[in-house]
């Protein structure tokens, strides 16, 4: 029987092979059709634009154009748009900053294939979807203390590999403010050394290596 109406998918992700699953996926609800694709955010902005398609599914770690800045760039141009990110990103900062940007929903990419269809329809009907192991990341960032704007351009430093005096003359304050900062950073991430504040910072989300 033929459905009563369809609603338009975009689907975005830089991986061809990830576009293809995701195609097939939708391919068995008689009323989704996969109204485009797009494979960087600058496209993503671009086809959501020319499609308005009622929901997006989209990357995060994509080129040219991430997937923060883009679902940034479509609510701007579309309040009401529903998106809905899946990512290989599972820190509570990546997560935090895509619901923060105006997604609707978060899947991570090893969840298995049987969410995403509940969790479109779910945005269809205006709500959110936010599984409990993303939940329970929500939370635990609740829990901790947050990094200032300061303290995480040190961070991003650290992963670097920049010493406190490169650091200083990068940000252009003194030593003694970078070790004051440090010391900070330490306690917030409840680690004993700067080793150890930026595997928690990579595996958090709250920054990134330089490639990604």
């Amino acid at each position: 029987m033929k459905p009563s109406r369809t609603y338009k998918i975009l689907v975005v992700d830089d991986h061809f092979v990830v576009r293809a699953g995701l195609r097939d996926i939708l391919s068995h609800e008689p009323d989704f059709i996969v109204a485009g694709e797009a494979a960087n955010g600058r496209e993503a902005v671009a086809a959501h634009a020319r499609l308005l398609p009622d929901v997006t599914l989209m990357d995060l770690r994509m080129p040219v154009c991430g997937g923060l800045e883009a679902i940034r760039l479509i609510r701007e141009n579309s309040p009401a748009a529903r998106i809905l990110v899946l990512s290989s990103y599972e820190g509570d900062e990546d997560i935090h900053a895509a619901l923060s940007a105006g997604a609707m929903g978060y899947i991570l990419k090893h969840s298995s294939d049987d969410q995403i269809t509940p969790a479109i329809r779910a945005l269809l009907q205006g709500k959110r979807w936010i599984p409990l192991e993303v939940a329970g990341q929500l939370a635990a960032r609740e829990r901790g203390e947050i990094l200032s704007e300061r303290e995480r351009e040190i961070v991003r430093l650290l992963v670097l590999g920049d010493a406190n005096k490169q650091i200083g003359d990068t940000l252009g304050i003194t030593e003694l403010t970078v070790k004051s900062h440090m010391k900070n950073i330490l306690a917030k991430l409840k680690v004993r050394d700067r080793t150890e504040a930026v595997t928690v910072a990579l595996r958090r989300g709250i920054v990134h290596l330089p490639d990604e």
